[in-house]
């Protein structure tokens, strides 16, 4: 970790030296000294040690200190953010779900960035961020979330494994038939116990992102419209992904029931599980911890190759004083500099959310090393909006239910989908 924090300032450091005149001038000017974010960690890494670090270096750049609270998961820090403002303590910024817009904007709690960007410079920069990410930070064509630790689902395996079944490491599935085909070879049974299961898709925490993944390979269906009203739970291209998905546990290639979220990666590092679907954000993290070679590839595809991104985005919150709102934007934009941005990405496994920051030499000398990191990156071609609608938490409550029967076997996918679709149609009647 150490290594990675120096690797990190390093970097801070090489762009900030760009900016920390003008950013030092902003900071006597303003008289802001202090700002509080709250940020949630959700994959493993040691993403929290490295916010400390940038907070350290922008402490030292501009004599501002950026207060990271650390909320738990983003379903957490969505709670709690959401108590904070009810209780007259909100925070300046924060790191929250792409997804929670809609539920900020139904609470008048975030402020348009674009307001902010008054200068071509500024306006270049807000332009200069992948359209994919932005699909989740925009409603209409306002801007109220900017783009950080973002990603998308990709496909692990372990290369090993592969050979041991007779599979080439170097051609992982590209189909969902192939996926089905593969997990059964790779699956291990000895005396009766599975010791190697083929696959793992978690089905808690995040189960409708896993869900997304079988809807939007069916020629780009997804779950939800595009401004936060309605969703499409019953439809029957969502039917036959929950049943492909489910598929795969009834043969055996799949733990039975639940898979965890938390768990997932660590069953794959230790060879429980041959392949797993999980985000970009925990690709570092497995880099360096496995001991065997593995491989990163897209998702599998059915009529088409699809992923819905994911992750978090930087708020800045209504409710203080513009001041510390100003401040707030300054931080995000010194944040996302293209270095920082680039460190960030190798550092946690993230996409770097700008495709400048790919173009910088830290960043082109890690794909050359390790070329896997551009796996999600290039996944971004066939990108699609997270599921994001108005009341997010109950909606979405509604679909990992479902899923969570299905996977249970207490309810068929048809008649479980349509009892999430009646659930959702009446959460979101108010926003029609």
């Amino acid at each position: 970790m150490k290594k990675k924090l120096s690797l990190l300032l390093a970097g801070a450091m090489l762009a900030g030296s760009i900016t920390g005149v003008s950013m030092t001038a902003m900071a006597e000017e303003n008289s802001v000294t202090e700002l509080t974010m709250y940020f949630p960690v959700s994959v493993g890494g040691g993403p929290d040690e490295l916010i400390d670090a940038l907070c350290e270096e922008y402490y030292e750049e501009t004599g501002i200190t950026v207060t990271p609270v650390y909320a738990g998961s983003y379903a957490d820090t969505r709670t709690k953010v959401q108590a904070a403002i009810k209780g007259g303590n909100t925070p300046d910024l924060a790191i929250m779900f792409s997804i929670d817009l809609y539920s900020l904007l139904a609470m008048d709690a975030v402020v348009d960035i674009d307001s902010f960007c008054t200068t071509e410079e500024d306006q270049e920069w807000l332009n200069g961020f992948y359209e994919g990410f932005m699909l989740n930070s925009r409603d209409g064509d306002t801007t109220y979330g900017i783009p950080w630790q973002r990603s998308t689902i990709i496909l692990y395996y372990n290369k090993e494994a592969f050979e041991a079944a007779g599979l080439d490491p170097d051609s992982p599935p590209t189909t969902w038939d192939e996926l089905y085909e593969y997990a059964e070879q790779l699956t291990v049974v000895e005396d009766g116990q599975t010791t190697q299961y083929g696959i793992e898709i978690p089905s808690d925490g995040y189960a409708y992102w896993m869900l997304q993944t079988f809807c939007v390979q069916q020629d780009g269906f997804n779950l939800m419209n595009t401004t936060g009203t309605e969703v499409y739970y019953d439809d029957e291209r969502t039917v036959t992904g929950l049943e492909f998905w489910k598929s795969l546990a009834e043969d055996g290639s799949m733990p039975s029931g639940i898979v965890s979220w938390s768990t997932t990666p660590s069953d794959f590092i230790e060879g429980k599980t041959a392949m797993m679907y999980h985000t970009t954000g925990n690709l570092t993290n497995v880099k360096n911890s496995v001991d065997f070679d593995f491989g990163v590839a897209m998702l599998p595809a059915n009529e088409s190759y699809g992923s819905p991104t994911g992750g978090g985005n930087f708020y800045i919150f209504k409710g203080i004083s513009e001041e510390r709102q100003q401040a707030a934007f300054e931080f995000i934009k010194w944040m996302t500099d293209d270095e920082r941005v680039a460190q960030w990405s190798i550092d946690t496994g993230y996409v770097a959310t700008r495709p400048s920051a790919y173009e910088t030499e830290v960043m082109q000398a890690y794909a050359e090393e390790f070329p896997y990191c551009l796996v999600a990156r290039d996944q971004l071609e066939y990108g699609y909006a997270e599921l994001s609608t108005y009341n997010q938490a109950e909606v979405q409550k509604a679909i990992d239910d479902a899923i969570s029967y299905v996977m249970t076997d207490q309810k068929d996918a048809a008649t479980a989908l349509a009892e999430a679709q009646a659930t959702a149609e009446s959460i979101l009647a108010d926003y029609q």
